[in-house]
């Protein structure tokens, strides 16, 4: 689809503020009229759409936030339970949990980026998660995987489209939740995500695949993180 209209605004309607192009409410794929709460995250939204070029083709890859945005009001309102447990199950496996044996320069590594995340979540939640040597699955203490659960319920459903996506990208919920809480920046989370890959990266030099995979979860992450700071979520401090 080529971009059709000429101009892009935002105005407060019925339940929040709503994105107009040529003065009509932009719609998600489900035909809701697109609302969010804040001001800012629908202007940033518009400025996505008056950003694409006069008949150009409209790529959804570079409508970060209006895809968030939709798949919260579309799938996560209709769904909210289930994506609450699709998003705290990692709590069972977080990435951040699992540590390599060697090299000794990897190991030391992971404890000074992956460690302070945790006891952050510890203090945090009173979630203190246990960490092992290896892939071996290890069970996580009930309490603190319930009290991650109830940090992810604690999200608007729009805040849990972005902590849904930051977290299967990231592949660790306390990454997810850290970057939601404003205590961990984009580029911080990327390279606690990827810290493994970015240290074989370091050792035997990158190939354009991986390049441009890189890149994508980089996008995707400063596009969670953006969200979450335009949503204006409440937060309690911590």
């Amino acid at each position: 689809m080529k971009r059709f209209y000429k101009e892009t605004a935002v105005d407060l309607g019925d339940g929040g503020h709503r994105i107009l192009l040529d003065g009509k409410p932009m719609r998600t794929p489900a035909k809701a009229v697109l609302v969010v709460p804040t001001r800012a995250l629908a202007e940033a939204i518009a400025a996505e759409w008056g950003a694409v070029p006069d008949k150009a083709d409209i790529n959804v890859s570079h409508l970060p936030l209006t895809r968030l945005a939709a798949t919260g009001l579309d799938r996560v309102t209709n769904q909210r339970a289930r994506v609450i447990e699709d998003t705290a199950k990692y709590a069972g496996s977080d990435m951040l949990c699992y540590r390599a044996s060697e090299p000794e320069t990897l190991v030391k590594r992971q404890q000074e980026t992956w460690q302070p995340l945790l006891d952050w979540a510890a203090g945090r939640y009173g979630a203190r998660l246990v960490v092992v040597e290896g892939l071996a699955f290890v069970a996580q203490p009930e309490e603190a995987v319930k009290k991650l659960h109830e940090a992810v319920a604690a999200h608007s459903d729009l805040g849990l489209s972005a902590l849904y996506n930051l977290t299967h990208i990231s592949g660790s919920l306390i990454v997810a939740l850290a970057v939601a809480e404003g205590h961990l920046a984009a580029a911080d989370a990327f390279a606690a995500a990827q810290l493994d890959e970015l240290y074989q990266v370091e050792r035997w030099g990158e190939d354009p695949v991986a390049t441009k995979r890189h890149e994508g979860i980089r996008h995707d992450i400063e596009a969670g993180a953006r969200f979450l700071a335009l949503l204006e979520q409440q937060r309690l401090k911590g």
